[in-house]
């Protein structure tokens, strides 16, 4: 009965309505999966319920079904959206529910301690921070820092913001389960979230699905459900990290110390990883600098093929050759001809111009003609480009020596991202990052095309090995990396093969 409601329900909804207010409801075998979990964890323990987004009712279905109607003290949710809250009322009208039709980041818990809650399941809306405006953010993030002293990033979801107000609806040692996108853990807002669990409630268990199992099929979101009680985190506790399968048979569990979490940045680094990485070791991010590759902000304008060089007649000082995107770069080496040009079937050249249009009606008129076209498209207003002068100006980037590929998604345990050799004076856009070295590492790089191959594949191997602790993974097994997250991850392995990089690295640490 429920799930038709809730199924007649979205159909009634654009997919862009429902993206906007973070509508995602949780499949009926998973709800009933977390109140199974919630009834071997409570035990016979009556209990009073609440879901802050509740939607249809998909947990409090489960709740009816797991947990004797005795143990059942009361029940109580809330759902801003009128559309799912007029019918999940009408649906639920003679159970006793409680339900309140208004925001729940704006209600307040009942003053009477003895009305708090027993058991908190939710899965709150997964609305991006670019759907909330600037007043309700200030709201929400004062809000987290009056109650609980944690200070929220202007890029935290909605989600962040429900788990942390409901801090206060939790009577002392009430269990709360939470079904979330699994992000948190990586990204660097989601440390209010990490802080949260391990300062202010005792974390029991964090379950992630595997990215390739994507929970919800109307949203590519990789999900993962976190336990903890109200209580004071247990000295020298060891929460549990599951990962794969389900939440009563999971592929892969093991107990983390506490203090692991504490000092690792990347929680999704577990349970594969047995112990966090050391707090003090070599990374990338000190062999070398890593940027991401040139944000045109229109590609289609801004890089041309050899057809388009000749149509539009644009003059060679105006054009840098690039490369394509990793899809047609079919191998990991790029070759280069004698005029630095990348060997590749796919040729392409970014259009990159610093001259005023003045100074172009004098000495280029074709390239007039092509900016005058480009704002005729109405590039010239786009973000990127509208920030820039003149806007059709681009970055400033040398060609890399080596390249990663940004995201991508693994086949048979091999790593999602590519580490590329350039050998060519082609630069790149963002779906690359590019890696610049730095001091020894450099010079031999220069000098020595052995030494470039030989530090490239090292590079592929330490990417092989750990590219499960870089970057972060969606929904459907899509994974992306940012240069700051390739950059932590261990680069021993160079050092200990090049004597010139270790004895420059040991200079530097004297030096601090």
């Amino acid at each position: 009965m429920r799930t038709q409601v809730q199924a007649d329900l979205d159909l009634r909804k654009t997919q862009r309505e429902r993206n906007a207010l973070g509508q995602f409801a949780t499949p009926e075998a998973l709800a009933m999966d977390i109140l199974a979990s919630a009834r071997t964890l409570l035990g016979g323990r009556c209990l009073r319920f609440m879901d802050p987004a509740f939607g249809t009712g998909s947990f409090y279905s489960a709740l009816l079904r797991v947990f004797p109607k005795e143990l059942i003290v009361s029940a109580h949710g809330y759902e801003v959206d009128s559309h799912y809250g007029d019918a999940a009322a009408e649906l639920w009208a003679h159970t006793g529910l409680d339900l309140k039709l208004r925001d729940f980041t704006a209600g307040c818990p009942p003053k009477e301690s003895e009305s708090l809650i027993d058991l908190l399941v939710c899965n709150p809306p997964y609305v991006r921070h670019h759907h909330l405006d600037r007043a309700a953010k200030e709201r929400l993030a004062g809000a987290a820092d009056a109650q609980l002293g944690i200070r929220v990033s202007g890029l935290s979801g909605l989600y962040v913001y429900f788990m942390l107000l409901s801090h206060r609806w939790l009577s002392p040692d009430a269990l709360s389960i939470w079904l979330v996108p699994s992000e948190f853990m990586d990204v660097n807002y989601g440390s209010a979230l990490k802080t949260y669990l391990l300062r202010h409630v005792d974390l029991i268990r964090i379950h992630r699905f595997d990215p390739s199992d994507v929970q919800f099929g109307d949203a590519l979101v990789s999900s993962a459900i976190v336990w903890f009680r109200n209580r004071a985190p247990r000295a020298r506790s060891a929460p549990e990290f599951t990962v794969g399968g389900t939440i009563l048979s999971p592929r892969i569990r093991r107990q983390i110390p506490r203090d692991d979490l504490v000092s690792e940045i990347k929680w999704t680094r577990f349970p594969d990883a047995a112990e966090a990485l050391p707090k003090q070791y070599v990374t990338l991010a000190d062999l070398f600098s890593i940027k991401r590759g040139i944000a045109t902000g229109a590609n289609k304008f801004f890089m041309l093929d050899a057809h388009d060089v000749e149509e539009f007649r644009i003059p060679s000082q105006f054009l840098r050759p690039i490369l394509p995107g990793p899809r047609y770069v079919p191998e990991d080496v790029v070759r280069a001809d004698p005029d630095g040009l990348p060997v590749l079937e796919r040729r392409m050249w970014l259009f990159d111009c610093r001259a005023s249009l003045a100074e172009l009606e004098r000495t280029a008129p074709d390239v007039v003609a092509y900016v005058r076209l480009g704002e005729s498209q109405g590039v010239n207003l786009r973000y990127l480009a509208s920030r820039r002068a003149p806007w059709y100006a681009q970055e400033d980037r040398d060609p890399a020596p080596i390249l990663c590929t940004y995201m991508g998604r693994p086949s048979e345990g091999s790593s999602p991202f590519r580490v590329i050799l350039n050998h060519s004076d082609a630069v790149v856009t963002n779906v690359y990052l590019m890696l610049y070295p730095k001091a020894a590492l450099s010079a031999s790089m220069a000098t020595s095309s052995r030494t470039r191959e030989a530090v490239w594949g090292t590079l592929r191997r330490i990417v092989a090995e750990h590219w499960g602790s870089s970057g972060r993974v969606y929904g459907g097994g899509l994974h992306k990396v940012e240069p700051s997250e390739l950059g932590r991850l261990p680069a021993t392995a160079l050092v200990e093969r090049f004597p010139d990089v270790r004895a420059s690295l040991s200079r530097q640490l004297s030096l601090l």
